[in-house]
């Protein structure tokens, strides 16, 4: 299975972002016990290129790993480099993307504004990362009337309550950070098996749509 197949069937894409490093095996591991197969470690994390490789040596089986908030090709170099196969980014740069794709990589870049995304795909994304998506599930319903054409993944404000929504909207997949992986919390036995039960409620919601 390619690595955008492999996120077009999954859906999810669980980010974790300014995780403890010692922290984001455990965190990755109850990830993938609660049913979650892609991970986003976002490049302004403590040590992420290290993070990266590790999870990508130990978790390759499991996971599909990715790095996010990357904002230039020389990142996106280093990044798959250490382990990604998949690059996320909050906005849209052509060399970014550019980069990427000529590294085998899938390319998820962000942008808003029609203009933005028709922009972004015509550059060379695999898929639209829209953000931020705020919650905003009529924004892609109405994205997607004259751009049904171009895979859409709202990121920011996804949660259990919406993203069947989301989903019923036409998005291919969801960014999902803080709503399911809040790095603020203390990490401990309790956390992993909540993070776990609340990874599973994720993957029922957009299984069941």
């Amino acid at each position: 299975m390619t690595t955008l197949s492999h996120i077009l069937e999954h859906k999810i894409v669980a980010i974790i972002r300014g995780a403890n490093p010692d922290d984001v095996l455990k965190i990755a591991k109850a990830l993938h016990e609660g049913g979650i197969r892609t991970l986003e470690v976002t490049f302004n994390s403590p040590d992420a290129l290290a993070v990266v490789k590790d999870l990508s040596v130990k978790m390759w089986k499991e996971l599909m790993i990715g790095m996010g908030t990357v904002l230039d090709p020389a990142t996106a170099h280093e990044a798959i480099a250490a382990g990604a196969k998949f690059i996320v980014s909050p906005s849209f740069h052509s060399e970014t993307i550019q980069a990427t794709k000529k590294l085998g990589a899938v390319s998820i870049p962000g942008a808003y504004t029609a203009t933005e995304i028709v922009n972004a795909y015509n550059s060379g994304g695999d898929i639209i990362k829209v953000f931020p998506a705020s919650g905003n599930v009529n924004y892609i319903k109405e994205i997607r009337a004259p751009l049904s054409h171009i895979p859409l993944m709202p990121t920011g404000g996804v949660t259990l309550e919406n993203i069947g929504e989301f989903q019923k909207a036409g998005a291919v997949a969801f960014g999902i950070g803080s709503s399911l992986v809040n790095t603020k919390e203390k990490i401990n036995d309790e956390y992993l098996e909540q993070l776990k039960e609340r990874a599973k409620k994720f993957v029922q919601a957009v299984t069941n749509h």
